[in-house]
């Protein structure tokens, strides 16, 4: 009797595996957008000389890939008028420069001339407080009481109103978590910042990166993560196009995605136990 139900389940479980139909959606897809990928990172103990801005296109909702952009020309300049060129590399739709002074405080611009267009962007190179020494774990953490959790901690510069983005990679998700927050409840402590993941295993290597920014860049990022629903909010909202601070000066309507940014950058490693 015992088979017989075992070959019954199977063939009923073979039909609904049958009946399982993939559904695509005809979508409109819009004429591609210039995407600007410049992300001028100085990480602490690094000369920070050696830097990269990336040009891609956007693209259909279903597409794997995205599209690069050749052919571009870039610069940054500072206040003093030195200018750092960015030239493509081997790799299509990739700017690099090996010779960029990052300066706590300086205000750089950045050029783009492309098809006839030229972008421009300014921004200021922000400092950012060290993360600490001491990460604590709880493996009984996280809202449900059941994930490993990671506390770190920084000091806040009670001198001045500061921004911050905190970035988390590890081996149990695709991407790195992002998460930004001023200081107006926090001027001049120290404060906790928290990771968790219900899937963190002993031996996974967690990598945390604390970013000083500007107060434009952290209304940009806020908006940014807002809309792609990753703020944990109970309500998510409608995803939106999020404009960032780089303008067409030849026409502003055709405008491009991305932010211009200029940041030092915190970073620490830690082995989960």
């Amino acid at each position: 009797m015992k088979i017989y139900q075992i070959i019954a389940l199977l063939i009923i479980g073979s039909l609904m595996v049958s009946c399982e139909d993939v559904i695509t959606v005809d979508l409109d897809t819009a004429a591609p957008q210039l995407v600007i990928d410049a992300s001028i990172d100085w990480v602490k103990g690094t000369p920070g000389n050696e830097q990269k801005i990336v040009l891609s296109t956007t693209t259909g909702y279903y597409s794997a890939d995205f599209p690069t952009v050749s052919g571009a020309e870039i610069t940054v300049k500072n206040t003093t008028g030195t200018v750092f060129y960015f030239a493509e590399s081997g790799n299509a739709g990739e700017y690099l420069c090996n010779n960029f002074e990052p300066v706590l405080g300086e205000t750089y611009q950045m050029t783009i001339i492309l098809n006839g267009q030229t972008y421009k962007a300014s921004e200021t190179l922000t400092s950012a407080p060290d993360i600490m020494d001491t990460i604590e774990q709880d493996n009984e953490g996280g809202m449900g009481g059941d994930e490993i959790e990671i506390t770190y901690y920084y000091q806040d510069d009670a001198n001045a109103t500061n921004y911050y983005l905190f970035g988390v990679t590890s081996p149990r998700v695709s991407f790195p978590v992002y998460e930004v927050e001023d200081d107006l409840s926090n001027q001049g402590n120290i404060v906790p910042e928290f990771y968790s993941h219900e899937d963190l295993k002993p031996g996974d290597l967690v990598n945390i990166k604390l970013y000083g920014i500007s107060k434009r860049y952290y209304e940009y990022m806020n908006k940014l993560i807002v809309a792609s629903g990753a703020d944990g909010g109970p309500w998510p909202a409608t995803p939106s196009a999020v404009r960032g601070n780089i303008v067409n000066q030849t026409d502003f309507n055709n405008f491009a995605f991305g932010y211009f940014r200029l940041t030092e950058v915190s970073t620490k490693d830690y082995t989960i136990q």
